[in-house]
């Protein structure tokens, strides 16, 4: 069995590197103000794979922060994948040109699910959907608004559509420390054959423990933030835990 797969995250704002709660942009913690210096940080502590979100492209609609983007790609040689903004194929092009591994298409996914099919089958393997939901349902537009569309029903639309993987957050844990909703992201992945990815409050080394169950091995991985940055995760632990596991 492979490893559970530990995403460290960055999400960028203003060109830094911080943590909201909630998806709050009001209430954003700068934890680097060099982006690429902590990508590099984290590949030197032995994590396999990078999760980087462009919080102001998700409001905007377009990148918004492809300088520090590039200079994250210029420091590492472990894969990015890359989130918000992401909203046509040009975009999705550029970034794949310059060295993303797998972008991720969020609010475009609800807006125009045309979109991600034709993104999938032309990248294989690199495309990526972002379910982001609050109380079961999709959110939208950097979170701003809650649609009426179920996430799993969501997710139904590209069983057929070759996306590499479904990253699934429930906003009420972001960065509140709370654990996972592993109930809702378990259940999720056992109605979908896309492989799934928790995002979403991991919150310690129990929640680490976690995600070995029986039950979550039918993950492929989650996204660690907040926990990290402050301490609360060791990486050297986590890492050799999910290793042994495997």
């Amino acid at each position: 069995m492979d490893a559970v797969i530990l995403f460290p995250a960055i999400d960028l704002k203003h060109g830094q590197c911080v943590r909201l709660k909630q998806g709050d942009m009001d209430q954003a913690t700068v934890f680097n103000d060099d982006p690429a210096a902590q990508a590099a940080a984290f590949e030197a502590q032995g994590f396999q794979w990078l999760h980087v979100v462009d919080l102001d492209g998700a409001f905007a609609g377009k990148p918004m922060n492809a300088a520090a983007v590039e200079a994250i790609l210029s420091q590492v040689a472990f894969p990015v994948q890359l989130g918000g903004g992401i909203r046509d194929m040009k975009t999705v092009e550029g970034w794949l040109a310059k060295g993303i591994r797998r972008v991720i298409i969020g609010t475009a996914a609800v807006r125009d699910p045309g979109f991600v099919r034709e993104a999938a089958k032309a990248f294989p393997g690199q495309v990526a959907v972002g379910i982001d939901a609050r109380d079961g349902y999709v959110a939208v537009e950097g979170w701003a608004e809650t649609s009426t569309l179920a996430a799993a029903d969501l997710g139904r639309r590209f069983e057929d559509a070759g996306v590499a993987a479904i990253i699934y957050t429930d906003i009420a844990r972001d960065g509140m420390l709370q654990g996972i909703n592993w109930d809702g992201t378990i259940g999720l992945a056992e109605a979908l054959s896309i492989p799934v990815i928790a995002s979403g409050g991991l919150a310690s080394m129990a929640d680490i423990e976690r995600l070995m169950a029986p039950d979550a091995a039918i993950l492929e991985g989650a996204i660690t933030g907040r926990a990290l940055y402050d301490g609360r995760i060791d990486p050297a632990a986590a890492l050799e835990r999910l290793a042994r596991a495997a």
